[in-house]
């Protein structure tokens, strides 16, 4: 892997950032930052780079390629210290991070309120009186909130001081990825990296699926929102009788919907071999059709007008299920998803997947056995953290071996 250099970090940043340029990125010590814990690990076993080369491979894989004279920064500072820094980013003070984020206005925008505007243009495109101007203004601002947090992502990867974390949630935005391209999805992307991805990249890996699981932008990407129990499987609507006339007839609205759309097995797939247990991870056909109906009901709160998630206990299948060997007990409700969850987090094969793509972006393209299965045995020791698993692989003999380097 060729080495990577931010030495045009002011000219991309003038470009991207309406605040103007940005100069190269400040130290990364603990002066100045908010109690710096000291965890640092030391070497125990001699690192066969030299060390000139030790300060390079960190920044080519912690980073995004150096800055000028962050290879001496990094140097004076030390490795093994620079790599806890990295591994703790609340501790390292980050302005420019801070200034990029306020120069992209979409990165703040409530849902609800981009909703309303692509709304508002759809109904400009079937006037055919519209103002030929402003239609083009509303498709120009419909498009800038996706590519306005592309290019806050590609600011803060050349200027933030905050590295490791940048690395971090490129990492997890390509491992829960969702498709902009499809129905609304994209009006969700600047909450889904804000409050999914990005406070959890370092996080336990338990909360970060948990909050996909629950955010907009997944729901509508893989289909869950409308995924509700068949005419086969009860639900509470089969054993319930509503008192009022209104609900009665929502209900058999409901019903007829279930007759007509049904169970989706999209995001219990990617679920399980994308994002747990890998393609191989030991689950079945069947597997797949009892996960999905343990998230049915698993909703968004009037999704044509931004909500947010929502269970609705109408739609969900409520009959037990069985889930890799583990029984889930009828009457569950919304615990029926967070069970799948618990079980799928916690699962060796996950462990597993989730150490091999983080040796694999790491180390080398042909991860070392060895140390995936270091990483592994942190990633079930700890609960599924993150940082620990990271903080494993970084300080692994594997990782500044002379066949990482530049590889």
């Amino acid at each position: 892997m060729p080495p990577r250099h931010r030495a045009a970090a002011p000219f991309i940043a003038l470009l991207t950032v309406a605040a103007g340029c940005f100069p190269g990125r400040a130290s990364t010590s603990s002066t100045g930052s908010a109690s710096a814990p000291e965890r640092v690990t030391v070497a125990t076993v001699p690192r066969e780079q030299a060390a000139d080369q030790q300060v390079e491979h960190v920044l080519n894989r912690l980073a995004f390629g150096p800055t000028p004279g962050e290879a001496s920064r990094v140097r004076a500072m030390g490795v093994d210290r620079w790599i806890d820094a990295q591994l703790h980013p609340a501790s390292i003070p980050d302005p420019q991070g801070d200034a990029i984020a306020r120069a992209y206005p979409a990165l703040d925008a409530d849902p609800g309120d981009l909703v309303r505007e692509y709304r508002d243009l759809q109904r400009l495109r079937r006037d055919s009186a519209a103002n030929r101007l402003a239609l083009q203004e509303a498709a120009r601002e419909a498009r800038a909130v996706v590519a306005g947090t592309q290019s806050a992502r590609l600011a803060r990867a050349v200027a933030s001081d905050r590295q490791l974390q940048e690395v971090m949630v490129d990492f997890w935005a390509n491992h829960f990825s969702v498709f902009a391209g499809k129905g609304l999805v994209r009006l969700f992307i600047p909450q889904y990296e804000r409050e999914v991805i990005r406070p959890r990249a370092l996080g336990k890996f338990r909360d970060l699926l948990g909050a996909v699981a629950k955010s907009p932008a997944m729901l509508f990407y893989l289909d869950n929102w409308q995924s509700m129990a068949d005419s086969a499987h009860p639900n509470l609507l089969s054993v319930q009788r509503p008192a009022l006339s209104r609900r009665a007839m929502r209900d058999q609205r409901v019903a007829a919907a279930r007759r007509s759309r049904g169970l989706n097995e999209n995001y219990a797939r990617e679920l399980m071999e994308l994002q747990t247990l890998g393609v191989d991870g030991g689950y079945t056909q069947k597997d797949v059709q009892e996960v999905a109906r343990a998230f049915t009901g698993w909703t968004i709160e009037r999704p044509r007008l931004g909500g947010g998630f929502r269970f609705e206990p109408r739609l969900h299948d409520d009959g037990e299920k069985i889930v890799l060997g583990h029984r889930i007990k009828a009457g569950g409700g919304e615990s029926d998803g967070e069970r799948v969850l618990d079980i799928l987090a916690r699962h060796p094969s996950t462990s597993r997947f989730i150490a091999t793509k983080l040796v694999r972006r790491f180390v080398a393209d042909e991860p070392p056995a060895s140390l995936v299965t270091r990483a592994a045995a942190t990633f079930t020791k700890t609960g599924g953290d993150i940082r620990e698993v990271v903080r494993t692989i970084l300080t692994s003999p594997e990782f500044f071996a002379p066949a990482a380097y530049r590889a």
